[in-house]
């Protein structure tokens, strides 16, 4: 081989395994890659569970905090952003997004979540957050935001003056163990191949305790100052994601945003809007069915009550879906009569049994106005390690949260697109291979 073929060998061979790995960037690429925070594509490193219904369980744990949380929201008015006090949103996120903060662009893997819409990232010389942080300094779009502007009003937690044009600062407390600080600021974000300028934006200086996702979150609720609300004109207020299972170790999940691209040919069920939760993406649950027999609900259990919160929504951070206990009552005795026994519970899952039976196990389906959602066994049903075991992957709501509100979770979601249309209030939801 002579010298000029051999360096043509040589950079196929290099271009040929930067194409081939699955966690390499894709520059040109107009999807944003979704992966779960414990796939191998994750610049984190979680503890290696024993199985993947341990990873579930664990994850799980928190639930009922989000899910209390959630039922919690309480705007201080219709503009206003609820952030939480309490292991909220910020403790719980199963899903990362690769983006770039700041000009020229600092890759940030960012936790993706629905119910929340103000984004965070942790900066440099910031006290108590892991090694990859945000520099400021070598941005030259960033900017400060101070406690006059319209922005620094839809946060909580407010050190601002009664008059002034100071750094709209703020403080938040998590639970009994984690809390941080911040500025209000504005930067450039890169999404794939988009850039939204002056994307307003929470820039952690302090730490306390460990529920602060490492790298920082990306909204996407339905308030003011949401990635969709602040994008504009640009996404038209339409995005959709396809989340991989669990067990998908690479980028193979993906965020779509905008018009283009979207399905055509989608299903929809009308979004409903609640002022006393207005991140929150609510729709209207009409019944269950499991194994074709559509269990018996009192319609008051499924009604949209916007006062006390009571409905169904649709949440990217709760892992496990949970149903008010005469709902989930409902489908695990409707359940039963179709596997055989016994049943043990592990962990947060109460109906378990020998997995040899799951091939007589019925599927789920979720009945929403105007359209219909069969859950495939994958996510309906969770094994242990030994594959001894198989147990139904849905819980009831915690007995601490006092108002009705059923979620659908990212267990139950994955491998499918779920599009949301904010501006048309509508949610679609169509079958898609994303692992």
């Amino acid at each position: 081989m002579d010298f000029t073929a051999t360096i043509l060998f040589l950079a196929l061979l290099i271009s040929s395994t930067k194409a081939l790995d699955p966690c390499g960037s894709q520059p040109d690429d107009s999807d944003l890659s979704v992966i779960p925070i414990y796939g191998k594509c994750s610049p984190f490193n979680p503890p290696k569970p024993d199985s993947w219904l341990d990873t579930v369980i664990n994850m799980a744990l928190k639930d009922p905090a989000r899910v209390k949380y959630l039922s919690s929201l309480v705007a201080q008015k219709t503009t206003a952003v609820p952030i939480a006090s309490g292991q909220q949103v910020l403790n719980i996120g199963n899903y990362v997004v690769r983006v770039k903060m700041g000009t020229p662009g600092q890759l940030m893997f960012m936790v993706l979540d629905t119910s929340n819409d103000v984004a965070w990232v942790p900066c440099s010389g910031c006290t108590g957050c892991s090694a990859t942080t945000f520099s400021p300094n070598t941005s030259t779009s960033y900017g400060l935001l101070d406690c006059s502007l319209p922005q620094c009003a839809h946060v909580r937690g407010l050190s601002c003056p009664a008059t002034g044009t100071e750094a709209c600062s703020f403080n938040q407390s998590y639970g009994g163990d984690s809390s941080f600080s911040a500025h209000l600021v504005q930067d450039s974000l890169r999404l794939a191949k988009d850039i939204v300028p002056n994307f307003a934006f929470g820039c952690i200086n302090s730490i306390s305790g460990g529920s602060v996702p490492p790298q920082g979150l990306l909204g996407l609720g339905r308030g003011p100052m949401s990635l969709i609300s602040q994008s504009g004109a640009l996404y038209s207020g339409v995005f959709s994601y396809c989340l991989p299972s669990f067990k998908s170790y690479y980028f193979s999940g993906s965020l779509k945003l905008g018009l283009v691209g979207q399905p055509s040919n989608i299903k929809t069920t009308p979004l409903l809007k609640n002022p006393h939760r207005p991140s929150l993406y609510y729709v209207n649950l009409t019944g269950v069915s499991v194994g074709g027999v559509q269990i018996p609900i009192a319609p008051e259990y499924l009604a949209f009550n916007p006062t006390t919160g009571a409905g169904t929504i649709i949440d990217s951070g709760t892992v496990v879906t949970r149903f008010i206990q005469p709902i989930y009552n409902a489908i695990r005795d409707e359940l039963v009569k179709h596997v055989k026994g016994p049943f043990t519970t592990i962990g947060v899952f109460d109906t378990c049994f020998d997995a040899t039976a799951e091939a007589q196990a019925p599927l789920i389906t979720l009945h929403f106005e105007g359209l219909s959602m069969t859950l495939p066994m994958e996510n309906s049903f969770l094994h242990t390690s030994a594959g001894n075991r198989a147990c139904l992957a849905i819980a009831p709501v915690p007995n601490n949260v006092n108002a009705g509100m059923n979620v659908i979770a990212n267990l139950q979601q994955q491998n499918h697109r779920i599009l949301f249309d904010v501006i048309n209030s509508r949610l679609g939801i169509a079958r898609e291979a994303c692992n």
